[in-house]
């Protein structure tokens, strides 16, 4: 009886090579940035919301990398549109989900601050993205109206959240450049200085 040495193991006895290696997934994470990266820069050039254009293709072809790339890391245009509105949320700066009463004057001039960079004309498109990141945003915004009247009804609450949800909204922002022919930071500081005034009316109790 002989006993096989190491050397003798079969190929299916040895250890297998682990096919994610570091290298590899740190390529993988840079061709993902790589990716939404593009997306966001196209959104920037648009000159509506609406991300009809916003295709693996574009965005392969902005990203250098091939249509099937694009496809393999989001293998659906909602999963793209999604990363990329995702991407835009985090530039501007805005953490919904630390959202306070308090916070409201300096998220609405960072948010419209960023606005300004785009080339977007006044134009409204329904997209599931928008839809979802909207609804996410006005759950955060009337939890934080609550938070901070915890003696309203809750038809005060909602109304005070509604009115807030209309400063940060594109048209308001639009109108004032577009009908009044004002800058975009006159029109940050118009906007700023009204949600202040509704914040102090908040905290001193005045319900709507």
């Amino acid at each position: 009886m002989t006993t096989s040495k190491p050397d003798d193991a079969t190929e299916s006895d040895r250890p297998k090579r682990s096919y994610n290696s570091p290298l590899r997934e740190q390529q993988s994470r840079e061709t993902r940035n790589r990716i939404v990266a593009a997306g966001s820069e196209l959104v920037h050039e648009f000159h509506a919301w609406d991300w009809t254009n916003l295709t693996a293709r574009a965005v392969g072809k902005r990203a250098g990398v091939s249509e099937r790339t694009v496809q393999r890391y989001f293998p659906t245009e909602r999963q793209l549109r999604d990363a990329v509105l995702q991407r835009l949320v985090e530039e501007s700066g805005v953490d919904l989900a630390a959202l306070e009463l308090g916070d409201f004057s300096g998220v609405i001039e960072s948010m419209f601050t960023y606005l300004a960079s785009f080339a977007i004309q006044p134009e409204t498109v329904e997209d599931p993205s928008f839809a979802s990141m909207d609804k996410y945003r006005r759950d955060m915004l009337l939890g934080a109206v609550e938070r901070a009247t915890p003696d309203w009804r809750d038809e005060d609450r909602v109304a005070v959240a509604a009115v807030f949800d209309s400063f940060w909204n594109p048209p308001l922002y639009e109108r004032m450049v577009e009908a009044w022919n004002m800058s975009p930071e006159h029109a940050v500081r118009a906007i700023t200085w009204l949600v202040k005034l509704v914040e102090e009316a908040t905290r001193d109790g005045r319900q709507p």
